[in-house]
């Protein structure tokens, strides 16, 4: 285990461990801490490469095998939710859970007219428990912010803030059963993407804000390794199915599934030679502004082609480091910690190493953390973990790099215009009929202005001239003076609002009028 690791996991070791593993003991640890310390466990679950296995695969019963609440109180969620007694709503209804995580549990059912469906119920009181850990989590941002000096760059606050969004988000399954609702149209009702990922469907009807309803899937869990090599699934077409659906999700849809560990991800592996995937939990979903996306895509592709000048200058024209940040430099830095990685299966490469180098060259150009980016950065960790279990031989640049390119082209291109064209064309024709209104009006503008500026000039001349002929003791009232009458202008030149302006008139020309008196 990397050191880093060992300072993050030391608190837990001072927990009286039960009888048992460390491995185990560590696992019950995150259940005893919370939702959000299981969550952290699922994200540790999947990178196999920073723990032994025994570790691995306690962290791994994170995702689905949380203990779980008692069944009678779940039937009494599902009836109170429905207003209907539960054998009047479901066939074969079972106590005991398909599943159980940190947040909610699954039933498995039937549909009077027999369709099989899973019933995902929200734990009772879960609200209060997160919202305590919240209050924690908001506390320790503080107190980085208060006493550590890296901290305003990596903006704890926000992180958390956004965070709080998105895990409070997952307890409205209504929220879910909607961003189900749509990735699934995005990809099973897309004839050009079918046979890649499947989402099941949602019985919206039987859905409140803690109970969900939804067709069940047969497939094998992603962390099922062993399965999928008995059954001699195309484990290398599977890896490069992934990436293009995360990729495809991210910049095409801008509508991502962000929680992919391999609770959440099965496999179809009845033809194993062409796998797909099956997309569960999809609660936490994230997006990216156009400006994000454009600015995020041309970093990839400037990384993919190793032109770190042009990562370099990205970074500062997007403003993620100091507008006076020395390009070449930067670039040199850039260089030394990505080159050595470019063109490495997974397998090959050290990302806690890289990753260590990256935040040490954060802290030296005071490159500042992203919020907007951090969901994204969750996922890419997710994917890669899984990457690395099902294919290690993965090259992600032979995998992305040309669909990145096509992207490019097809945004930047002709086709590209049209569709932003016909995006934006409905919005411009309903402000067509204003257009020659508001030209008039900035003629008007422009021509005040311009008288304006000719007044404030003759003014500035005669006050000049005043100026030089008073005595030092009575300088600065005439500044004032100037300040006051210059700032009945300032609205005019977009600086200040009018009442502001008048405001600072009065007061620094009552100002000057006092000193002018008191000096003579």
């Amino acid at each position: 285990m990397p050191l880093w690791a060992k300072v993050i996991l030391f608190p837990i070791k001072i927990i009286p461990p039960p009888k048992g593993s460390a491995a185990a003991s560590l696992r019950l640890t995150f259940e005893t801490l919370g939702p959000i310390f299981v969550k952290f466990g699922q994200i540790l679950s999947t990178r196999r490469d920073l723990f032994e296995t025994e570790t691995s695969d306690e962290l791994q019963k994170l995702q689905d095998q949380v203990p779980p609440f008692d069944p009678t109180i779940a039937r009494q969620i599902v009836e109170k939710a429905l207003e209907d007694d539960i054998d009047s709503i479901f066939d074969n209804f079972v106590d005991k859970p398909l599943a159980s995580a940190s947040l909610a549990q699954v039933h498995t059912a039937s549909l009077k007219s027999g369709e099989e469906i899973v019933v995902k119920i929200i734990r009772p009181d879960i609200e209060l428990v997160i919202k305590r850990d919240l209050q924690v989590m908001h506390a320790l941002a503080a107190i980085l912010l208060r006493f550590w000096k890296d901290a305003a760059r990596l903006h704890p606050d926000q992180i958390v803030a956004d965070y709080e969004r998105t895990i409070l988000d997952e307890l409205n399954l209504q929220l879910e059963a909607a961003n189900t609702h749509q990735l699934r149209k995005n990809w099973v009702d897309a004839d050009n993407r079918r046979n890649k990922l499947y989402v099941p469907k949602v019985y919206f009807d039987l859905c409140r804000e803690n109970v969900m309803v939804m067709e069940r899937i047969y497939g094998l869990s992603s962390a099922n390794i062993e399965g999928m090599r008995e059954a001699k699934v195309n484990m290398r077409e599977l890896a490069h199915l992934g990436v293009e659906i995360f990729f495809t999700q991210v910049f095409e849809d801008n509508f991502f599934h962000a929680d992919m560990h391999p609770g959440n991800v099965f496999i179809d592996i009845s033809n194993p030679e062409y796998p797909n995937y099956i997309a569960l939990d999809c609660a936490i979903i994230g997006s990216l502004t156009e400006d994000d996306k454009s600015y995020l895509a041309r970093n990839l592709l400037a990384f993919f082609h190793q032109d770190y000048h042009e990562v370099a200058r990205l970074h500062v024209e997007s403003g993620w480091v100091p507008p006076d940040t020395d390009v070449r430099e930067f670039e040199s830095v850039i260089r030394s910690v990505c080159e050595p990685i470019f063109q490495k299966p997974i397998k090959d490469i050290s990302f806690g190493r890289v990753l260590l180098s990256l935040f040490q060259t954060a802290r030296r150009f005071d490159m500042e953390v992203q919020p907007q980016l951090v969901l994204l950065q969750k996922t890419l960790l997710n994917i890669e973990g899984m990457g690395r279990q099902l294919y290690p031989d993965l090259d992600l640049w032979e995998t992305a790099a040309p669909y990145m390119e096509k992207w490019m082209k097809e945004r930047m291109g002709i086709n590209g215009l049209f569709k932003r064209i016909s995006k934006n064309a409905p919005q411009w024709l309903e402000h067509l009929p204003d257009v020659p209104e508001l030209a008039m009006n900035a003629m008007y503008e422009l021509k005040a202005m311009g008288q304006n500026n000719q007044e404030q000039t003759k003014l500035l001349k005669t006050l000049n001239a005043e100026l030089k002929s008073q005595r030092s003791s009575g300088r600065l009232g005439a500044m004032a003076l100037v300040a006051a009458l210059m700032g009945t202008t300032l609205p005019l030149t977009g600086l200040a609002t009018q009442q502001e302006a008048l405001i600072g008139a009065s007061v620094l020309g009552s100002f000057g009028i006092y000193w002018m008196f008191i000096r003579t």
